[in-house]
């Protein structure tokens, strides 16, 4: 049974399910856990977006500890240019100081992400249920650390194969001879782009969608050859056939399988 028949039986078995309940189906320490998180929402929600902060920050410190050492260390070096011709001078040298700095944090930053994301006990899956789920928890924080890198510094090396690297560490399968010129992608570890496939600027690409009430994580796969124009948005269970053309701002529906050859 494919994914998608997998999904469409699971939305008739649940057809009747109240998306909104506070109660669990699970059993023993996860129902329980999952009890909680949709019986005390706002509660849980707070317990599980402060450790998630508390690691962004230990990503963002950890990649900015190199920066520093480099500002500190041009701060030491010139902290006797206070007159004269000297004085500019030492902005000057403080001010490239602290834009390398930055650059070192964001490159270090591609690498202590995807480390951490590794590190974590859980990976995110295909599911369809309530938000306030267990199964959501990996999702949310798989997201949470592609965020951090995705906000404060990878548009400085879109489209390099440097985001490839960081989008491949990140668990999403990259064929050869691909090119990616967007940050906006959620959902890596769930993404297939196969060989040569073409990605254009401020495109859309997240394997996850909200439908009556569900959160829906679904894989999505690009097809060898395929092109995504700009602003194009392709959206989560959907699967692009090989050498398909979505044309710029085109929407492809969730759970749209588009054939070979075709023009969207």
């Amino acid at each position: 049974m494919s994914l998608d028949e997998t999904f469409l039986l699971m939305g008739e078995l649940k057809l009747k399910e109240d998306v909104h309940t506070i109660s669990s189906e699970k059993t023993g320490v996860s129902g329980l856990a999952e009890t909680f998180l949709r019986r005390f929402k706002n509660l849980s929600f707070g317990l599980l977006l402060s450790p998630l902060v508390l690691m962004g920050c230990l990503c963002v410190g950890l990649a900015a500890a190199p920066g520093l050492f480099f500002f500190d260390y041009v701060s030491a070096l010139t902290l006797g240019w206070t007159s004269g011709a000297l004085l500019p001078l030492r902005y000057v040298a403080l001010g490239c100081a602290l834009s390398t700095g930055y650059f070192v944090y964001g490159i270090v930053l591609i690498f202590v992400v995807p480390a951490v994301n590794f590190l974590m006990p859980f990976r995110v899956k295909a599911f369809r249920g309530p938000w306030y789920s267990l199964a959501a928890v990996p999702w949310y924080v798989h997201n949470g650390l592609t965020y951090v890198v995705r906000f404060t510094f990878l548009d400085f090396i879109t489209p390099t194969p440097l985001n490839l690297l960081f989008y491949r560490m990140m668990g999403m399968k990259i064929g050869k001879g691909v090119v990616i010129n967007t940050t906006f992608i959620s959902d890596p570890a769930l993404i297939t782009i196969e060989d040569y496939v073409t990605i254009g600027g401020s495109a859309t690409i997240f394997a996850h969608y909200g439908q009556k009430g569900y959160l829906i994580i679904a894989p999505v796969v690009i097809g060898r050859g395929s092109n995504v124009g700009l602003k194009a948005s392709i959206m989560g269970g959907a699967r692009l056939g090989e050498n398909v053309t979505v044309k710029p701002h085109t929407c492809v529906l969730p759970k749209t399988e588009v054939p070979d050859g075709e023009t969207v």
